[in-house]
């Protein structure tokens, strides 16, 4: 299921879609690239989080390793993995970025680091398991410092969010793709939490994520019979994948046979360029070593 939903997102049947990451697998390992963490070390995931269209995309696929793909990491790639993590920790604490990612974040990496260190950790994790242990400690107390994160008031003079009228306001809501964003930004004036209400918002928002045949599998209705679309929307997140959305992702060149940022580019040679670009999602990466 979770295949086909990654083949969907690309436009490919699930057959040609596996045939084609099988294809790029080993057009990558004939590059260098045969193991995750020998991907992980060659892509300069360091200066990609500093560009904010990136920031996200990398904090996801570092999200999926920590789900399932932790004891796949060699010892350089484990270390390069924790010094990432590092940077985008220090770097949320200093400009305030997106915390409830990175919480997430060190919220599945703590949990697997528990289970595997308690249960099977010494004959699963490559490494001493007392620096997985410290590695562990590390987490926690970069948890608490976000925990302890306080936003700092600006002190503006000049137009604020408040002072734009509800047309624009309400604009702004309805180009978030992510609930949470919403929740949030109703939080901060009253008039913006009457706006972030709005049943239309919500499901225009559930429409944009699932599909109908969802909708109806997990159909809330209030006491007056009308579809309650903002517990609809949380409630299809446990049970079916959101769109991701990024600003910018990694792309594959099958001419040249070579990963890029597609906002930066590349001097493909071949004729028509576009036509040999195929979009690599994080957990699309993930797949191109599990073959």
């Amino acid at each position: 299921m979770e295949k086909y939903s990654i083949m969907k997102s690309m436009n490919m049947h699930p057959k040609k879609g596996k045939r084609t990451i099988l294809e790029m697998t080993q057009i990558l390992k004939r590059h260098g690239y045969c193991t995750l963490g020998e991907a992980f070390n060659r892509l300069d995931f360091s200066s990609a989080i500093q560009d904010i269209r990136r920031f996200n995309y990398v904090v996801k696929l570092l999200q999926l390793i920590a789900k399932s793909q932790l004891t796949s990491l060699s010892g350089v790639a484990q270390k390069n993995y924790f010094n990432i993590l590092d940077k985008i920790v220090q770097k949320v604490l200093d400009d305030h970025h997106n915390p409830r990612l990175i919480k997430d974040l060190l919220q599945d990496l703590s949990s697997t680091l528990c289970i595997l260190i308690r249960g099977v950790g010494k004959s699963v994790l490559v490494g001493n398991i007392n620096i997985w242990i410290c590695r562990l400690e590390t987490i926690l107390a970069w948890q608490q410092q976000l925990q302890d994160l306080q936003m700092t008031k600006q002190v503006n003079n000049g137009l604020t969010l408040s002072d734009l009228p509800l047309h624009m306001l309400n604009n702004i809501l309805y180009r978030f793709s992510d609930g949470w964003d919403i929740i949030t930004l109703g939080q901060v004036t009253p008039t913006l939490y009457m706006l972030s209400e709005d049943r239309q918002l919500w499901k225009k928002l559930c429409q944009y994520h699932f599909a109908e045949k969802q909708f109806c599998r997990h159909l809330i209705l209030s006491e007056k019979g009308h579809i309650e679309w903002k517990l609809m929307y949380f409630a299809l997140q446990k049970h079916y994948p959101a769109k991701e959305q990024y600003g910018d992702t990694l792309h594959f060149c099958r001419h040249c046979s070579i990963l890029f940022w597609k906002d930066s580019g590349h001097p493909c040679t071949a004729a028509d360029p576009d036509s040999c670009f195929t979009p690599v999602s994080p957990q699309h990466f993930i797949d191109l070593f599990k073959f």
